[in-house]
């Protein structure tokens, strides 16, 4: 640590405990550790909220705020920011959420599911929920509040199904299904999303209307009403089968981020072809941030199953599992 970034970090420190009121033990720093609390860089503890059952603490990365100061930002400006940050979070209502945790019934209905990568994820999803479509994992959260109209969550642990008393397969089975009712599934043309920014896409769901799916090479995209973490729609209850029905064939899935996925019906497209455009596209358009997997995913409307494909061939994705379990 350099003495320049030493004394920003504590000059900081000082200010926003002067500026929201604190003592010493409420704000602390802490320095990058890959087997503590502060896996990706070093972090400001400040704590926003507490109660005897306990409190709830915002970590600030501060090599970010260093590197703001460092381009000309002040120190005064930087604090701020932070604190009109924190000053948001403390009413939130988070802490409500969070403390009411070992208590199935009173979190159920919080419980939702989202898409990571599993290898970019693999240490934080070891004591995770989550079960694995090829190289995807579906991973179970639950919603903690809402700031500036973005869901805040956090990832449910195994501890947290043992403390229910619950079976893993009833909580996560009951979670995707609220996840279809807390952002239900959408088809967005894109021609409206352009001219319309509070487009929430098109309800193919409803079995009694009729709804036109394209069945050319262009694709249509899937996501969710809020247009956020929506690539989890696919596995959702029935959304597949509805597809696979409304194009009368089996199709593929280009997932070009964690918040979408382009459908491309399989009787008019080449899996190389996409494999191609999902590679340029998660090389020139997709943040590092958003990424989900590399890979061309087909979904067989006779079975129900969803395919992976490697190589020149797509991989039973339920045979694998059955291999692994099999060799495991």
């Amino acid at each position: 640590m350099s003495r320049e970034y030493e004394v920003f970090v504590e000059s900081l420190r000082q200010s926003l405990m002067e500026r929201l009121g604190l003592n010493e033990k409420q704000i602390y720093f802490e320095e990058r550790d890959e087997n503590g609390m502060t896996p990706n860089g070093d972090r400001l503890f400040v704590e926003c909220n507490a109660s005897s059952v306990g409190k709830e603490v915002c970590g600030i990365h501060t090599e970010e705020l260093f590197e703001d100061y460092e381009d000309g930002v002040s120190l005064e400006q930087i604090a701020k920011t932070v604190e009109s940050e924190i000053r948001k979070l403390k009413t939130a209502g988070f802490f409500e959420k969070t403390k009411n945790l070992n208590n199935y019934e009173k979190v159920k209905n919080d419980l939702f599911i989202r898409a990571l990568n599993v290898e970019r994820h693999e240490r934080e999803l070891s004591k995770a929920v989550y079960r694995v479509v090829g190289d995807i994992a579906l991973v179970l959260y639950m919603q903690v509040g809402n700031l500036d109209g973005r869901i805040s969550s956090m990832k449910i642990r195994t501890d947290n199904i043992k403390e229910w008393g619950k079976d893993e397969k009833t909580v996560f089975d009951a979670a995707l299904l609220n996840t279809y009712f807390i952002s239900p599934p959408r088809i967005f043309y894109w021609e409206k999303l352009v001219y319309n920014p509070d487009y929430d896409g098109e309800c193919f769901m409803d079995l009694n209307h009729e709804f036109y799916l394209t069945r050319d090479s262009i694709g249509s995209c899937l996501s969710t009403a809020r247009r956020t973490n929506g690539a989890v729609a696919i596995f959702l209850p029935g959304v597949a089968k509805r597809l696979a029905d409304l194009m009368d064939a089996d199709f593929y899935m280009v997932f070009t981020s964690i918040h979408e996925v382009m459908i491309h019906n399989a009787d008019h497209s080449y899996p190389e072809d996409l494999e191609n455009v999902l590679r340029e596209t998660l090389r020139e358009a997709t943040p590092e941030e958003d990424f989900l997997t590399d890979k061309i995913y087909r979904y067989c409307r006779e079975t129900g199953d969803f395919l992976m494909y490697k190589g020149t061939v797509f991989i039973d994705l339920n045979k694998l599992k059955s291999d692994s379990e099999e060799n495991g």
